[in-house]
C-alpha cells in the first residue's frame, strides 16, 4: 500500500526546458547581484576543498563569481551554489519575472493525492527555497498546500540510498509504502535498494536514460 510519494521535479513534475532555459539562465545573469558575505563564504569554503581534492576551479576574483559560473557550467549539485541560485530565483519571482512551472496533469494529482490522505513531498537537487518558488507561483495557482515537505541536497545525495534512508525516516513511514517518482535512473537505482517503490517519469524532453526494468509514468494521471 503507497501512502506516500516523493517526486522528483525537473523532467518529473516540471519540464526540463523550464529549468535549463529559463532558471538557469536568469540565475547566471543575476550572480553577481547576490554575492554577499555568506554565499562568498559558503563558496570559498567550497573553491578551496576543490582544490584540496586536486580539481582546478578558476582562480577566486570577484567575490567568486567565476567560481559560481564554473559550478554552473558542471551542473554542479553544490549546496552553496543551490542556496545563491534559490536567492537569486526568489528575487525574480518577487518582481514577477519568473513563474513556476508544471506540466498540466500535475495540479490535479497533488489535489487528488492530498484528498485521498496521501502523504506528497518533494525530493530535488535545487534548494527548498527554489522548490517551494517552483510549487508557489504556478499558473495553476500555489500548489504548496498539497506538500508536506522538501528535501534538498542538505539531505544527502539523490544517487545514494543513505538519503533515502534519512527520508523515509522523515516520513515516518516505511520505505515499501512510499512511490519514488524521478527521471533518472541512477536516482531510482538508489530509493530501490532503500526499499522505496519507484516509477520512471518519461516525459517529453526527458534526458534517455540506461536500459532499465523500471515501471514508466508518463502522466501522473496513471498515478
Amino acid at each position: 500500500m503507497t501512502k506516500g510519494i516523493l517526486l522528483d521535479i525537473e523532467g518529473t513534475t516540471t519540464p526540463i526546458t523550464f529549468v535549463y532555459d529559463v532558471l538557469f539562465p536568469f540565475a547566471r545573469a543575476h550572480a553577481h547581484e547576490h554575492l554577499d558575505a555568506e554565499a562568498q563564504n559558503s563558496l570559498k569554503l567550497e573553491h578551496d576543498a576543490d582544490i584540496a581534492r586536486g580539481l582546478q576551479p578558476p582562480p577566486w576574483s570577484s567575490g567568486g563569481l567565476a567560481y559560481v559560473h564554473w559550478l554552473m557550467d558542471q551542473d554542479r549539485k553544490s549546496t552553496a551554489l543551490k542556496n545563491l541560485q534559490g536567492k537569486i530565483w526568489q528575487e525574480g519571482y518577487r518582481r514577477g519575472e519568473l513563474h513556476g512551472d508544471v506540466y498540466p496533469d500535475v495540479p490535479a494529482a497533488l489535489e487528488r493525492w492530498h484528498g485521498a490522505g496521501l502523504d506528497v513531498r518533494i525530493y530535488s537537487s535545487g534548494s527548498i527555497l527554489a522548490q517551494q518558488l517552483v510549487f508557489s507561483t504556478t499558473r495553476y495557482g500555489d500548489l504548496t498546500r498539497f506538500l508536506n515537505g522538501y528535501f534538498d541536497t542538505t539531505t544527502g545525495p539523490k544517487t545514494e540510498s543513505s538519503s533515502y534512508h534519512v527520508i523515509s525516516s522523515a516520513f515516518a513511514l516505511p520505505a515499501p509504502e512510499i512511490l519514488f517518482i524521478s527521471d533518472v535512473v541512477r536516482e531510482l537505482d538508489a530509493a530501490k535498494e532503500a526499499g522505496l517503490q519507484t516509477r520512471l517519469a518519461i516525459r517529453p524532453g526527458n534526458h534517455s536514460q540506461p536500459p532499465n526494468s523500471y515501471l514508466t509514468v508518463s502522466t501522473f494521471q496513471q498515478t
